[in-house]
This record gives C-alpha cells, sequence and structure tokens, in this order.
C-alpha cells in the first residue's frame, strides 16, 4: 500500500514517522513545496531569528533519517492537481498514484492587500523560513520596524526587535493586544513586558496603509497618524491552506472537514494538523499548534493502517518573549471569570465557567501549567479560591 502525504511540514513529517514506527513497510512519499527539508515553525520568529538556534537544530529530523526510513522525501514541489477517484495526484511533471493519501498542507498567512500597500518591497511576513531569512538582515540596532497585529507572532517578533535594539512600534486594529485568543488580564501583563522592553504599542487603531515608493517608509494609521519606519512585519493570522482540497472536491468547513477518525469527505484521503477541523464537543474545532498537528498525525497514521480510534484533542500551547515563557493548557473559550495566582515570583491566570477548569495561561510558572493541563485533560477542576491562594501548594490539587 503506497501512502503519499502532501505537506512536509510538523503534521506531515510526524505521520510518515509515525506509519514507519507502526510497522508499515510499503511505500511512503512525502511532498513538501518549500526546498527545505521538513522543520520547525515556532522558533522561526523567536530562537531562530535572534540567531540563537542554528538551522540544523531548527530541523525536525537529521537528513539521513528518511533514506534510513526508505521515505521517499520530495522539497520544493508543489502537488498542483489531486484527483481522488483515480488516486492520482500530480507535483512537477510526475504524476503518482497512491492507495492512501493524507492532507498536511496547514496554512498560508494573512497577506495585506497591493491597495494597502502589501506588495512594497520591505514588507515581511512570519510563516516560511524563508520569509524570516528574507527579513533578518532587516534587524540592525538603531532601525525602526512596525509591526502590524498584536498576536503572538506579533508580539514575538516585536520581543526579537527589542532585544536586538531596534525602535518598535506595533499596532493593533482591536481594543487591545490578544483580544482574539487571551482574557485582559493575560494581554495587560503582556503589555506591560512590552512597554517595559520599549515597545510602543497603539491599540484600537486600524492601519489605513502602507506608504512609500517601492519600498515601505510608513504607514498611515486610520486615526489620522503617520508612523515613519525602515520596515514593516504584518502578523494578521492565518488561513487553511485548502486550496488544493477544495479543487478536488473535498468537504470544506474552516479547513479540510475530517471525521473523528481523520477522514475526510474522500474514503481514501486524510487529514492532520493546522489545515484540518474535526469534530469536537457537537460542533467543529481546528487547533493551529505543533502538538496538534503532531497528536492528529500520530492518530491518523494509526487509522490509516486499520486503527478505527477518535482523535481526541488535548489543547496546549507556548511563547516565548523576551525571558518568559508563556503556557496555555486547554481552551478558554465559553470563560467567564480569571482566577489570578501570583505568588510573586510566578504568574498564572485560570479561566472557568462557572466552577469548571477551561484553561490557564501560565506565566515562567511550569508547575501551574502542567497542574492545570492534568485537571483539564481528566476532567476535573480546581477550587477557585485555593488557586487563587498564592499558599497553596498546586500540587494538593490533584488530589
Amino acid at each position: 500500500m503506497h501512502i503519499a502525504i502532501v505537506g512536509a511540514g510538523q503534521a506531515g513529517a510526524a505521520l510518515a514517522a509515525r506509519l514507519r514506527a507502526l510497522g508499515h513497510k510499503g511505500p511512503v512519499t512525502l511532498i513538501g513545496a518549500e526546498p527545505a527539508a521538513p522543520y520547525q515553525r515556532p522558533p522561526l520568529s523567536k530562537a531562530y531569528l535572534l540567531g540563537d538556534m542554528p538551522l540544523d537544530r531548527l530541523l525536525l529530523r537529521a537528513p539521513e533519517f528518511w533514506a534510513a526510513q526508505d521515505i521517499r522525501l520530495v522539497t520544493g514541489v508543489a502537488v498542483t492537481a489531486l484527483d481522488p477517484v483515480a488516486q492520482t495526484l500530480t507535483m512537477g511533471a510526475e504524476v503518482l498514484h497512491w492507495d492512501q493519501l493524507a492532507l498536511t498542507t496547514g496554512a498560508q498567512v494573512r497577506r495585506l492587500p497591493a491597495a494597502m500597500g502589501g506588495d512594497l518591497a520591505g514588507v515581511h511576513y512570519v510563516r516560511t523560513l524563508a520569509d524570516v531569512d528574507g527579513m533578518a538582515p532587516e534587524f540592525t540596532a538603531g532601525r525602526r520596524v512596525l509591526i502590524v497585529g498584536g498576536g503572538y507572532i506579533g508580539l514575538e517578533a516585536a520581543a526579537v526587535a527589542a532585544k536586538k535594539g531596534l525602535h518598535v512600534t506595533l499596532v493593533e486594529a482591536a481594543q487591545r493586544i490578544l483580544q482574539r485568543v487571551a482574557a485582559a488580564e493575560t494581554a495587560s501583563w503582556f503589555r506591560d513586558l512590552h512597554m517595559k522592553n520599549g515597545v510602543e504599542l497603539i491599540e484600537g487603531v486600524s492601519l489605513f496603509r502602507l506608504t512609500g515608493q517601492g519600498g515601505v517608509t510608513g504607514a498611515d494609521l486610520a486615526d489620522g497618524r503617520h508612523i515613519p519606519c525602515d520596515f514593516a512585519i504584518v502578523g494578521v493570522g492565518i488561513l487553511p491552506d485548502t486550496a488544493l482540497a477544495g479543487a478536488a472536491g473535498l468537504v470544506l468547513d474552516n479547513g479540510i472537514a475530517v471525521d473523528a477518525q481523520g477522514r475526510t469527505s474522500a474514503p481514501q484521503i486524510w487529514a492532520a494538523g493546522d489545515c484540518a477541523s474535526f469534530p469536537y464537543r457537537g460542533g467543529r474545532l481546528r487547533l493551529e499548534s505543533v502538538p496538534n498537528a503532531i497528536d492528529m498525525a500520530d492518530c491518523v497514521a494509526a487509522n490509516i493502517l486499520g486503527g478505527g480510534t477518535a482523535y481526541v484533542p488535548k489543547p496546549w500551547f507556548w511563547s516565548d518573549q523576551y525571558e518568559v515563557k508563556l503556557q496555555i493548557a486547554g481552551l478558554n473559550t465559553g470563560y467567564d471569570r480569571i482566577v489570578v495566582r501570583d505568588t510573586g515570583t510566578a504568574r498564572s491566570h485560570w479561566y472557568y465557567a462557572g466552577d469548571r477548569l477551561l484553561a490557564v495561561d501560565a506565566m515562567n510558572d511550569p508547575r501551574a501549567f502542567m497542574v492545570a493541563r492534568r485537571l483539564i485533560e481528566a476532567g476535573r477542576s480546581a477550587d477557585p479560591a485555593r488557586v487563587a491562594d498564592p499558599a497553596t501548594d498546586l500540587k494538593t490539587l490533584m488530589g
């Protein structure tokens, strides 16, 4: 049985490796449009951009792994057509037949339209290795960078720029940074952190357009202000990469729609990672995270080989900014109150719906993260009063 995997990111690499670990002996082909071998994306906007992580450490596997596992790795070639009936795909001049196919196409950045200056030189995005390699020479002390978007990608880029001695201005159209993903308490904590490091934050004001002749030199904001800059970084979210699946007639619903086992509307085609939405608590959920990409890929690999297991997500995420590691467990959708735990040396924000624990944001507090994560995965909660009391030993919450 020939298993083809389209998309050589975290999910695709994990799926290919898992197939071999589970004993699959047939051909496996892993296809990536980028010229690089599979690599980690999260460090791109953190350690790699800072220069603290070399390329060889960025790679998910040593170069010899793929040949040793008899996995055909095809890089730098985009799949341009997919035929679910004939069970073929087209990549370059080659038409490849497959028996089972997994789509791990990931996501693409939202780009500014040309009318807003999105096509000017010096406008950068953070998604691929080529993106970050292209912007790295811009990070010279004393230069001015404008960052559009106050989500985690924008804040991570701001932290790197500030640490490198640049003058940083970040513009967020929403009323506050992290508005879509975190509570006001977490946003306030990170706002203070960035301001202490010299970042100028402009919240509640949208970008009207980037300005310049050929290359970006500034930005006009919706309130009439003009912000001069030497280059710009745009971090306004990502979209699931569904173009290939959509053209092949697969059902789409906030990504490539899959069933509980990861199978798409075509019986021999599966999907995993950022591009896939799966059944969750009566609705559908799509998660953009490394842990989800790996866990879902592992589950899909087993199911391609007949496992028949439903995917159960265990959501967690992280962000590195300056010397702070933020760890997030759970999903905060539907919370109605925040319980703040501050011991003086560590801080965490616990999300509750009534008395039910939903999620936690832990800033340099790995113990809070681990305890909350175990509670959430076990479907249990913790007494909010005990959580808020800095004298409480968090381990006792597990009892």
